[in-house]
């Protein structure tokens, strides 16, 4: 059976805040996760727009694509084209789940949820000639999860190619995010058996991970046992926690010991009541400076995720935002305009409130205002926004946080980070015509290393790193990290 894989370009790519790197950072890996189910005679190929361009002059007998929000037209097309010339399609991801109506009419089978059970059972039925027109997943387990088929992946195209995933979902559940949609029918954060992730690791090439789980934290036990294990592996790592986890008794201290370079966090508003209204209770009561102090004491930098035109946002949010997150000395902040993705509960609630002024997903890409603010405009909220990016990442607050850096080699570090990921885009847009991107990766673990070099299975060699979707990349950007219908 031949079989292709597909991820479409996001239509970000059409719009001037198009940053080729950012997509040039992960490969597909859960186009890989699915890859591993196929039999071992079955031709796979697996292609990201991002980085290539999609031939469809061919006919695979099963073609599988995964759609992101601002992806979906994109994705649709394909579909019909592949489906005009006989092949069967399956669509899946996060805005399939979230409207499986809109897009049963681009395929022959939707998914909804994550894939690992109804994917295998998919295909045991598309072989049998009986496959349904629907999905969904509901018994939900990572056990005895196969090894993404990493050799189908084009490693070179991408600057972090050792992403892995060792959980799903969150243990909390946010009403502007994506996954409360997601993974509503059924367990909504789960892990990997703590011996089956570091087996993973241990396979992976290289000395730099990045952990794409939306919550490396969320499970406490599993973490530290995880930890136990990396502590051995001299590995180099970035992931992604909250703020609790930043708080924590010696958490971040041990992570750090096994390796811990960066890490993103979701403080999201400097509000409390906002955080209530958003169900963000998690963050609550939490000392923020406290947080960002304790990672920059145990040498791990700070990717800080905030959003703008929450309700009780006015005008001055954008300028108290960003001189915070400057007076702490922040590395790399992402900031996002509110956008209610479909399903979820932010969205039915603006509904309600007949506040949505737009129903094009290509504007839902936390870039555009596609509802009504309510203590500003729907102009002010785009305008702050753009203007903080360029207060945030501007030459003068560049220098600024560096100064506020402990020691030198951290200054060091923190501005050759910070320069090189905003304030080298056509460098980086050429490397990336180029397919150079991963001859880059030494120079970036480097960076992270603080210049330094670390010695890694006997041998001397540099430490990687990069700090990925630091511009404001949707919720559904960051689903990178789960399988396709995952």
């Amino acid at each position: 059976m031949k079989v292709k894989m597909i991820l479409p370009a996001l239509t970000e790519a059409k719009s001037p805040f198009w940053r080729s790197i950012k997509y040039s950072l992960f490969p597909p890996l859960g186009l890989a996760t699915l890859a591993s189910y196929l039999d071992p005679d079955d031709e796979i190929s697996i292609c990201d727009e991002h980085v290539e361009s999609i031939h469809m002059d061919d006919r695979p007998d099963l073609v599988v694509i995964q759609v992101y929000i601002t992806s979906a037209f994109r994705a649709y097309e394909i579909a019909d084209s592949y489906r005009e010339r006989g092949s069967y399609v399956c669509l899946g991801g996060l805005h399939v789940t979230s409207t499986p109506k809109e897009a049963a009419g681009h395929a022959d089978t939707v998914f909804i949820g994550p894939g690992e059970d109804t994917w295998p059972e998919f295909l045991k039925e598309y072989r049998i000639g009986h496959p349904k027109k629907v999905y969904v997943s509901t018994k939900r387990s990572l056990h005895r999860l196969p090894f993404p088929r990493r050799d189908l992946l084009r490693r070179r195209l991408y600057l972090v190619p050792n992403s892995i995933v060792v959980s799903r979902g969150c243990p909390f559940q946010c009403d502007f995010c994506y996954k409360s949609s997601f993974f509503r029918n059924g367990r909504s954060f789960y892990t990997l058996d703590v011996d089956r992730a570091l087996s993973e690791i241990d396979s992976l090439r290289g000395k730099h991970l990045y952990f794409l789980d939306d919550n490396f934290f969320g499970d406490p036990s599993f973490t530290l046992q995880l930890l136990d294990g990396l502590s051995g592996m001299g590995r180099l790592w970035q992931a992604a926690g909250t703020v609790a986890s930043c708080l924590t008794a010696g958490l971040i201290e041990k992570a750090a010991k096994c390796g811990l370079k960066s890490l993103f966090v979701g403080f999201e508003t400097l509000n409390s009541n906002n955080l209530r209204t958003q169900h963000k209770l998690h963050n609550l009561d939490h000392d923020y400076r406290l947080a960002v102090r304790r990672l920059h004491d145990a040498g791990v930098m700070v990717n800080a995720s905030f959003v703008f035109g929450l309700d009780e946002d006015g005008p001055d949010v954008f300028e108290r935002t960003v001189e915070w997150a400057i007076e702490q000395g922040i590395e790399t902040a992402t900031f996002h305009i509110l956008t209610p993705y479909p399903d979820t509960p932010l969205f039915h609630y603006l509904q309600r409130e007949k506040r949505l002024t737009s129903f094009n997903w290509d504007r839902y890409d936390t870039r555009h205002a596609v509802f009504k603010p309510r203590r500003m405009s729907a102009e002010q909220l785009e305008a702050g926004y753009r203007w903080a990016y360029r207060e945030f990442y501007s030459w003068e607050n560049i220098l600024k946080t560096t100064v506020l850096q402990k020691t030198l080699p951290i200054k060091m570090r923190h501005f050759a980070f910070k320069a090189a990921w905003k304030k080298c885009e056509p460098f980086w847009d050429l490397v990336v015509r180029l397919k150079s991107v991963s001859s880059f990766t030494p120079a970036l673990e480097r960076v992270l290393s603080g210049f330094k070099q670390s010695v890694f299975n006997g041998k001397e060699t540099s430490v990687a790193a990069t700090e990925p979707l630091a511009d404001g990349s949707s919720t559904d950007g960051a689903g990178y990290s789960s399988p396709l219908l995952g």
